[in-house]
């Protein structure tokens, strides 16, 4: 099985504008992701796609590969579909996430394990919630899983709500999963998912994965118990690098 990773960067961030060629400890962003993902041996390409000449170019400058993609995309997934058009050859996409310098590859790896069960369309990743702070960070999503490990529901709250018990005391009575965002998609049913409508769920929680799950598709989950570290504004970025050992 041919699987090609696609990381989808754009300049233009209303938080963090430039942040794929923020500077990390001697590297972009961007490179860090890139090299990161070339670690995986799961992954027979890597590109970045990206809209920018300046993210471009400088992909092409530490020796990745890059294309120019439309800038009137929406999502990473629409970049993503763009350039899998271009490589009909790959039967899977996965997109990995341009703000996640310090991503794991074995991450990547568990996603693109998924499509070895007959019948995945869509995969992602999650893992426990172990705090109750976790628990309560709207801008973390949960997931809720089916007895087959595919996703039922996205929500920025922490669901299910337990009945009875106070919510300091939820994670002793049920174990809560939260999203990691990184996707893979069987190749035609990327094509296909993006041309679906934006659906209600999908505008109320402004959670993208909920307009495939309305429509019928199945996404497939591994778990992990790596932490990751999206990087959305710059405060976050100076947190992490007090946390974590640069590589």
């Amino acid at each position: 099985m041919k699987i090609l990773g696609i990381i989808p960067a754009r300049y233009a961030s209303t938080r963090f504008p430039g942040k794929p060629l923020v500077d990390i400890g001697g590297k972009t962003m961007i490179q860090r992701v890139y090299e990161q993902a070339k670690k995986c041996a799961t992954l027979s390409e890597v590109i970045v796609a990206t809209d920018d000449e300046r993210i471009f170019s400088h992909v092409q400058k530490f020796g990745g590969v890059a294309v120019m993609t439309s800038d009137t995309h929406q999502s990473g997934t629409d970049r993503c579909a763009e350039v899998a058009k271009q490589h009909p050859e790959y039967e899977v996409i996965i997109n990995i996430q341009g703000d996640e310098p310090f991503i794991d590859p074995q991450q990547i790896d568990k996603v693109a394990g998924c499509f070895t069960e007959t019948g995945t369309q869509l995969a992602t990743l999650v893992k426990k919630v172990l705090t109750t702070e976790e628990l309560y960070n709207f801008s973390s999503p949960k997931v809720i899983l089916n007895k087959q490990w595919e996703a039922i529901y996205f929500s920025r709250s922490p669901l299910p709500h337990v009945r009875g018990r106070e919510p300091q005391q939820w994670l002793y009575y049920y174990t809560y999963y939260k999203h990691i965002g990184i996707y893979g998609y069987k190749s035609d049913i990327l094509q296909q998912v993006t041309l679906l409508p934006v659906s209600s769920l999908e505008k109320a929680e402004s959670l993208e994965q909920l307009r495939w799950i309305e429509n019928g598709y199945r996404i497939k989950v591994a778990e992990t118990d790596l932490e990751t570290y999206a990087i959305d504004t710059p405060e976050d970025l100076e947190k992490i690098l007090k946390e974590i050992k640069l590589p």
